[in-house]
């Protein structure tokens, strides 16, 4: 059996009274991506910094392939990582960014034309980082990463800014990574940016596992809905009631749960019922995600409509900078007198 690439053993941490990450065990598979999702203050970014050796943990142990990540000689030609996206100097290029990185990492400069290129930086490697927008420091972020060379990469929120376009090029290079043999670790919040690249999943809340599978497992704890759309919704009704199926009945379509577009199908072609739409909506992977993270510090305030008294419309985006640059945001509005800053 093939050790696996990360395992995370009984790991805690606190910080005085507030745990963060609360005896947390899991492992990542060589080779595969894995999501590890979780609402945001779940322990995600802590229990990354510990794996990495930027946090000692209160107990237990983070290891990289064999061992802990500090006694690893040359970390970063086997663990590859993107946690901020912000930790650049602004005043270096891109290209720069790379090169001091260079040595330290045991490459050579042409290795980092190599990543800018991969990540779609080329044309502007030699722009300064503080005129980047988010999405293409995530991307030199990505660069950064990949510097080494490395067998495992970890990555902390890597879509964050990136648009549509940045999101499925994203999902691309972490398939192609693990095709690679690879192994890919990468977190996020939100389960759609993940789902259509992962092969598993870890999800915590509260500092603590809440699930681990592959993501076939996780999606056999959704429901699947079929959409019906007939001539005839009395007679798909009797049908579906014979069966002993769920299905709700709207003003246009039925919903069938949990049974497989195919089955009805047939059912319906053996009834003679005429159908003009029989559409399998999938697996609610979402729905599944918000159950399981489900905690009593999440909002659960339900907004149907407009509230009495809408906020104030945000003040207009400045103008960008003929240069192309992007702009610094404006300065935070002071707090209000008894508030907290």
């Amino acid at each position: 059996m093939t050790s696996p690439a990360i395992t995370v053993d009984r790991l805690t941490k606190r910080f005085g009274a507030v745990t963060a990450v609360d005896d947390l065990s899991f492992t990542v598979a060589p080779g595969r991506v894995t999501g590890f999702l979780g609402p945001n203050g779940s322990g995600k970014t802590t229990t990354l910094r510990m794996l990495l050796g930027l946090m000692q943990p209160t107990s237990g142990q983070a290891i990289v392939g064999e061992r802990a990540y500090r006694d690893i000689r040359r970390p970063a030609q086997l663990v590859g990582a993107a946690l901020e996206a912000s930790s650049f100097h602004p005043g270096r290029t891109g290209l720069g960014h790379l090169r001091t990185l260079a040595p330290q990492v045991g490459v050579k400069d042409a290795r980092c034309h190599e990543v800018l290129e991969l990540v779609g930086l080329s044309g502007a490697k030699k722009r300064r980082v503080g005129g980047y927008s988010m999405g293409m420091r995530q991307r030199l972020g990505l660069a950064t990463a990949l510097l080494g060379d490395p067998s495992i990469i970890i990555l902390d929120e890597p879509a964050n800014g990136l648009d549509p376009q940045g999101i499925a090029w994203l999902r691309g290079l972490l398939r192609a990574l693990a095709a690679d043999g690879r192994t890919v670790l990468v977190s996020s919040h939100v389960l759609a940016e993940v789902q259509q690249s992962v092969d598993d999943v870890v999800v915590i809340g509260g500092g603590r596992l809440i699930h681990a599978s592959t993501l076939l497992e996780f999606e056999e704890l959704a429901s699947r809905d079929v959409v019906v759309r007939t001539t005839d919704y009395q007679a798909v009704e009797t049908l579906v009631r014979e069966r002993g199926w769920s299905f709700d009945a709207q003003l246009d379509h039925h919903v069938v749960h949990d049974v497989a577009a195919a089955e009805i199908g047939a059912a319906l072609f053996a009834a003679g019922l005429e159908v003009h739409q029989l559409a399998d909506h999938g697996a609610d992977l979402e729905a599944v995600f918000l159950r399981l993270t489900e905690s009593s510090d999440a909002p659960t305030t339900q907004f149907t409509g407009s509230a009495s008294a809408a906020p104030a419309a945000p003040p207009a985006p400045a103008a960008p900078p003929v240069d192309g640059t992007v702009a610094p945001p404006p300065p935070p509005a002071p707090p209000t007198t008894g508030g907290v800053a």
